[in-house]
């Protein structure tokens, strides 16, 4: 979340780069918990490839609410601002590699950027994207039919449906595995045949 700018701002890299000999690479399988809810969260997330998700537990079910993906990073962000215990555990979906940069460099990292000119408007629109981005999704939440959320989803973010297993993304629409399949099958049945 906070560093996308080393795809879309590459001048800004060589301040990146500079913290690399501080992070910690790491490959790992699939349901490898990087930050389990309850936890205060320490390091901030980079992903160079995989899929990772969000997800918290309501009364022993699983409730995703984000999907992450490569070029993307992430931390509980209240957590890790506030010092506070994490909302959310992160977990991969997929086998992963990721690195790992703890909070003390990222607030050293944050603090050395501070000093670029325009870098504090970047942070704002990026924070301002992703706020947008999860204020469209609650409002979807509470104004859509889960059928027209999984249209949603196929039609903005088809990568999530490609990569995703289907009992995440059940979750994540907040039906089960058997109401998304019964989904699917509608969607397939209005589909025009050529």
């Amino acid at each position: 979340m906070l560093f996308h700018f080393k795809t879309q701002f590459p001048e800004l890299n060589v301040f990146w780069d500079k913290y690399l000999e501080f992070q910690t690479r790491l490959e790992i399988p699939a349901k490898t918990v990087l930050l389990e809810e309850g936890k205060i969260s320490q390091q901030y997330i980079f992903i160079e490839k995989g899929c990772v998700r969000t997800f918290f537990n309501n009364n022993g079910n699983d409730k995703t609410v984000q999907f992450f993906f490569e070029n993307e990073g992430l931390a509980s962000l209240e957590s890790f601002v506030n010092n506070i215990p994490s909302q959310f555990t992160i977990e991969t979906i997929e086998s992963s590699v990721v690195y790992l940069l703890p909070k003390q460099y990222v607030t050293q990292l944050l603090h050395e950027l501070s000093q670029v000119p325009d870098f504090m408007q970047l942070l704002l629109q990026i924070f301002s994207r992703r706020l947008t981005h999860y204020t469209k999704e609650l409002v979807s939440f509470i104004r859509d039919t889960p059928e027209e959320r999984y249209q949603n989803l196929l039609s903005e973010r088809p990568h999530i449906v490609q990569r995703v297993p289907q009992h995440y993304i059940a979750s994540y629409l907040g039906v089960s595995t058997v109401h998304l399949s019964r989904i699917k099958s509608k969607l397939a049945k209005g589909k025009p045949h050529f």
